[in-house]
């Protein structure tokens, strides 16, 4: 049987395409809106959203398989980008994603940096699981700018 583990947001309109999300108890609110002539752009929209999540969790996926192998990355700095195109019923969709990762640390200093290159986005659940509908690429770069992947 497999584990199953659940998450919950809840969205409360504000007005028009404005919306309060609150992630849990005690935590910081949100405000989404759309840009204009929808909305009037007053927070993040849900494409920022979702490219947010999309980057953190690649952000936290390697941080994490670094972590295992005690490798300080010297901080990350990650930028994700979406292009958006017409489907074939001509609605607006999120196509592809493109996430860059600037690690702060050269890669000479990092132990088993190819195994941990290699494995670290499959720990990215939100990643992984967008990857199934939006092609996803990822590069990651280290403190001189070298392309690592």
């Amino acid at each position: 049987m497999t584990e199953q583990h659940s998450a919950t947001v809840s969205l409360h309109q504000n007005r028009d395409y404005q919306f309060d999300i609150e992630f849990a108890t005690g935590m910081a609110h949100v405000t989404s809106d759309e840009a204009a002539p929808l909305g009037a752009g007053a927070g993040p929209s849900p494409v920022m959203l979702l490219l947010a999540a999309v980057g953190s969790c690649m952000s936290s996926s390697l941080y994490f398989a670094l972590s295992k192998f005690k490798n300080d990355p010297g901080g990350i700095r990650t930028t994700a980008s979406g292009t958006l195109g017409r489907n074939e019923a001509g609605r607006l969709r999120v196509v592809h994603i493109d996430v860059e990762i600037h690690l702060g640390a050269p890669a000479a200093s990092l132990q088993h940096l190819e195994r941990v290159l290699g494995q670290f986005e499959e720990f990215c659940t939100v990643g992984a699981s967008v990857r199934a509908g939006i092609a996803t690429d990822v590069a990651v770069f280290d403190g001189a700018g070298t392309r690592l992947k």
